[in-house]
């Protein structure tokens, strides 16, 4: 006996789109990018093209964020503390509630999409800046040593 697998239906972003409304996202169009909210988390999304599979996958141009008043906030780790950074400079500390909500965002999407999950994602939040040298201007050119006399 002879057994055919079913053909492999090749989703467009829509569909995927469609997936994440079904799953309880609140998906609108955005200048030419697709935001992607659900309680106060959200990032944005286009279509990636074609995978190494020849499948059409979305690509996420920002990463999942706290919503803070129109902005997404970036999640950004000071070395002391972690913050959201929205694009015109406004901070917030990222409180513990935060973090696991755009935890759950992240793997709630991803399994609405059927994307892989990866193992060091699914093991907590990842930042998405790291600022952990707190010297201002550190890496902008040539600096005299603390000990030489600036004339």
């Amino acid at each position: 006996m002879f057994f055919r697998r079913e053909p492999v239906k090749n989703l467009t972003f829509d569909d995927y789109m469609k997936a994440a409304r079904a799953a309880g996202f609140r998906v609108e169009s955005a200048g030419g990018k697709t935001r992607i909210e659900r309680k106060g988390v959200a990032c944005f999304a286009e279509d990636g093209g074609k995978d190494l599979d020849g499948r059409t996958v979305p690509r996420f141009t920002v990463r999942a964020g706290l919503v803070i008043g129109t902005e997404i906030g970036t999640l950004t780790d000071g070395g002391y503390q972690k913050f959201f950074v929205t694009p015109s400079g406004k901070k917030a500390p990222a409180l513990a509630e935060n973090l696991m909500a755009i935890h759950n965002f992240q793997e709630d999407l991803r399994e609405a999409l059927g994307m892989t999950s990866l193992y060091n994602e699914a093991l907590g939040t990842v930042s998405n800046k790291y600022l952990y040298d707190r010297v201002e201007g550190r890496d902008k050119g040539t600096h005299n040593k603390p000990w030489q006399v600036t004339a």
